[in-house]
């Protein structure tokens, strides 16, 4: 059987590893076993943060939503319970985008809702 060296391999995988972990903090970003133990932790993070980011704008549009309605004497609860039972289909991102950058527009869609 031959005889399989690695170093090429090894070295090529450790010089990976040791690029991805620049910027780290301390001897993570020049020991082999510690970078490589941060990047397992970072991509877990990462891939979990991902998703808890959609959560995050989801949290933001609805108290943007609320704020724009406030003034109109309508609470967000009672706004979206009204146009679920009128059947209208306008999702969170689209009347967060209504409210902040066109209010009159959003205004009328809020009379028409609760009329």
């Amino acid at each position: 059987m031959v005889r399989v060296k690695k170093g090429v391999h090894a070295l090529k995988t450790r010089k990976n590893i040791l690029r991805q972990a620049k910027g780290f903090r301390g001897p993570r970003k020049n020991k082999e076993k510690l970078a490589y133990e941060q990047l397992v932790h970072s991509y877990a993070s990462a891939f979990a943060h991902r998703r808890d980011k959609k959560g995050d704008f989801r949290r933001l549009w609805n108290v943007r939503i609320n704020a724009a309605l406030r003034p109109l004497g309508h609470s967000y609860s009672k706004f979206i319970g009204a146009m679920k039972k009128k059947n209208m289909e306008v999702d969170r991102k689209m009347l967060a985008e209504l409210a902040q950058s066109a209010p009159e527009s959003f205004e009328r869609l809020v009379k028409e809702v609760t009329a």
